[in-house]
Order: C-alpha cells, then sequence, then structure tokens
C-alpha cells in the first residue's frame, strides 16, 4: 500500500512534527510505503520529498505565501489576527504529481500558507481516492480561521466572523465557507484530540462525514525519563536547581499565554528562591529579561537527544496555551517522565489528570496557573507523578 502525507513543510511546527512521525511509523509497519510531500522541505529526511527545489519555485512558494495575507490584509480586523486566518484561495495543483497518482491513500495534514488551495483540495479529492485528513487545528471546518474560541458559527456556515473588520452573515468567512462545501468530497476525519474531533463532529461543512479521534504518534523509545542530574549536567545547569520548562516555536505567540505565565512566576518566586525557568524555542530576550525569575535558553532545538535532556532535566513543565489541540511538547514531557501543569482547554485535560499526573489551572488564571505549580512540586517529591505521566502516554 502507498501511502502520501501531505503537510506544507517538513519542519517548523507540530503538524510537521507529527506528520513525519506519522511516516516513520508507517515505515516501521512494513505493510506500508509511504513519502511524505511538502512545499518547501528543509531537512534532509529521506522520506520527505519538496516541490519548490529551485530559486524560482522557492520564490513562487513565497509569493503564494504572500499572496494568501493580501487577499485577506483588507478585511482583517487588525493585525494581531493576520496569521489567525487563511483564505485558501492559493495553492498548487498536485493533482498530476506521481506521488499522488500512485498513492493508494492520500493523507492530509496542515495544508495553508500557499501550498494547497481550496480549488487544489477540490482537484484531489476527484481523484476518487481514499482521503484522510488528520486535523491539527479547525482550519478544514470553518470558514478561514484556525481556531474559533468561543465563535460557534462553524455549526452552520459561518459569517459575522469575529476575524473580519467588516463582519455580518455573507462576509469573506461566509463565501470561504461556500467555497470549502463546494470543494469537498467525503473523507476521513481525524482529530489528534478528542476536543477537536468533537468540533469536527458539530461542523456543518463535515455534516455525516466520519470523524475519530486518533492522538499523534510518539516514540517513547525516544522519549524517556533520564536521571535529571546527569541531564543537567549535560545541559551545563546547576544541578540543585528546581527548573520550569516551556517551550514553543515562538514564546511570544499570543496563544501561548506566555503573559499568564510570567504573571504566575511572580507567586512562585515569591514562594522560592531555589527555582529558575528553562526555556526552548524562539526566545523574546525582552519577555524573558522582565521575569522576576534566572532563565536559561536553549534556542530552538532539533536534536531529539537533547529535546529529551530537557525534558528530563526540569522537575515539571507550563504550558499556559490558551488555544491547543493535544500539543506534541505536552506528550513527549510526560513521556520522559515530567509532569505537566496546563489550562482547561482544548486538548490539555485529555493528556492531563488533574491532581493524579499533573494539574488542570483554571483558564486563563494566573493564581491557579501558579497554584498548580506549587501542587506539582510539593507532591512530586517521591517521583509518584513522573511515574504516572509517563504511564497516561504509554496507555494513551
Amino acid at each position: 500500500m502507498k501511502v502520501v502525507l501531505l503537510n506544507t513543510n517538513d519542519n517548523g511546527g507540530g503538524a510537521a512534527i507529527a506528520c513525519l512521525r506519522l511516516q516513520q511509523a508507517l515505515q516501521k509497519h512494513g505493510t506500508w510505503q509511504s513519502t511524505v510531500l511538502v512545499q518547501n522541505k528543509y531537512t534532509s529526511h529521506p522520506g520527505v520529498v519538496g516541490l519548490s527545489k529551485g530559486r524560482v519555485q522557492k520564490a513562487l512558494a513565497w509569493l503564494r505565501f504572500v499572496a494568501e495575507r493580501l487577499v485577506f490584509l483588507p478585511r482583517e480586523r487588525s493585525p494581531e489576527v493576520r496569521f489567525q486566518f487563511d483564505p485558501g484561495v492559493t495553492g498548487i495543483d498536485i493533482s498530476t504529481h506521481p506521488l499522488v497518482r500512485e498513492a493508494d491513500i492520500i493523507h492530509l495534514h496542515w495544508i495553508n500558507h500557499g501550498f494547497l488551495s481550496t480549488d487544489s483540495l477540490h482537484k484531489i479529492m476527484q481523484l476518487g481516492k481514499p482521503v484522510v485528513w488528520t486535523f491539527h487545528d479547525m482550519w478544514a471546518f470553518t470558514g478561514g480561521c484556525h481556531h474559533s474560541g468561543t465563535c460557534e458559527n462553524f455549526r452552520s456556515d459561518c459569517g459575522d466572523c469575529k476575524f473580519i473588520r467588516k463582519p455580518d452573515r455573507h462576509d469573506f468567512s461566509h463565501q470561504r465557507w461556500r467555497a470549502k462545501s463546494a470543494a469537498y468530497a467525503p473523507f476521513a476525519a481525524v482529530g489528534c484530540s478528542r476536543w477537536l474531533a468533537n468540533r469536527a463532529r458539530n461542523a456543518a461543512l463535515l455534516d455525516g462525514y466520519r470523524v475519530e479521534a486518533i492522538p499523534n504518534p510518539l516514540d517513547v523509545a525516544l522519549f524517556r525519563p533520564l536521571d535529571k542530574r546527569t541531564a543537567r549536567e549535560a545541559l551545563g545547569l546547576n544541578v540543585d536547581k528546581t527548573y520550569l520548562l516551556f517551550a514553543a516555536m515562538k514564546i511570544s505567540a499570543p496563544g501561548k499565554g506566555f503573559a499568564y505565565f510570567a504573571e504566575a512566576l511572580q507567586w512562585v518566586t515569591a514562594a522560592s528562591d531555589d527555582v529558575e525557568l528553562l526555556v526552548f524555542g524562539k526566545a523574546d530576550e525582552a519577555l524573558l529579561a522582565a521575569l522576576p525569575i534566572r532563565v536559561t535558553t536553549l534556542g530552538h532545538l532539533t536534536d531529539p537527544e537533547r529535546i529529551v535532556l530537557a525534558y528530563s532535566a526540569a522537575a515539571l513543565f507550563v504550558i499556559p496555551s490558551l488555544e491547543e489541540n493535544l500539543p506534541n511538547t505536552l506528550m513527549e514531557a510526560m513521556a520522559c517522565g515530567t509532569p505537566a501543569v496546563g489550562f482547561d482547554t482544548g486538548g490539555i485535560p485529555e493528556m492531563i489528570d488533574h491532581r493524579v499526573d499533573g494539574y488542570v489551572a483554571d483558564y486563563r488564571s494566573a493564581e491557579s496557573l501558579a497554584a498548580g505549580i506549587h501542587w506539582v512540586l510539593e507532591n512530586n517529591r517521591d517521583g509518584a507523578l513522573s511515574k504516572k505521566a509517563r504511564q497516561k502516554v504509554l496507555d494513551t
């Protein structure tokens, strides 16, 4: 059986990581021949084929990305929402690509930013091949937003969109919803969390579609607990300190909730001077400099073993995200025996069992987040939470 997996890039986000891990898992299975087809290839992964190989093709990919933004620009409510809505009007026709033509199954992942447009999706779905679409956010069944928050308009046909400058019943989101409705043919839909799968089941665009909830794959032999002292020594950290870990592709992204974490640290540091912060991802030096705590930044980590060291060195993992599906980082941390604290949103409470293997804080409450940090530090002195955190991943 041949499977082609489609994702915009092969790095740079949770969807890319999950897509590559699935490809590797399929290859290990032995009965599947799987390849990831991306617009832009950045890694040397042998299972990935990139479309944009030369200067001209890379320039065209960039122009498609820019075109998406320009289409939305006159309609956006404010610059803050610019990347929270994708029109899906520019993309490549890959329906004649050999990997697509030869595939027995086509598996879509995150395909925005000028890779596949609504018209591109229509051509793929008209090939008559089985199509599976793993959702990493809500875009597939909304009028264009990646996360709708409290908006429930996707249950009908969108419109009155909070991301649009002049929302009304027949606004741009409604128009794009209708374009998707005309483009889609039945496919198997997968949510990486029960939360996202339930959102999809309630979406008018997917009425009558098969929707399953299947977590992203994770190599639990790679992501495993290491001795904390050894991990801290390997990273050049103080072995006697207590480290909180925060990780994000871009920590200043509003949806990552770093502002709530920063406020929570005021309570944490008031109670203890033994706690320090460990960060990996794209750091904002101004944000970190304003924190009432010593910070060690590890930068953007790509080596899995070094990532495992970071998880193992930490006493707990803090994920204050405001909108999440089921984050890879949360599963990775818990697989490494590092209990987590996160807000009650998206798929986070599906992974963290409150006061069992971690702590689920009240949504958008910095005080509750701080209480969760204290609770985990106090109740994991014997390592019981660490064992339960790893077991939760093994059982999921």
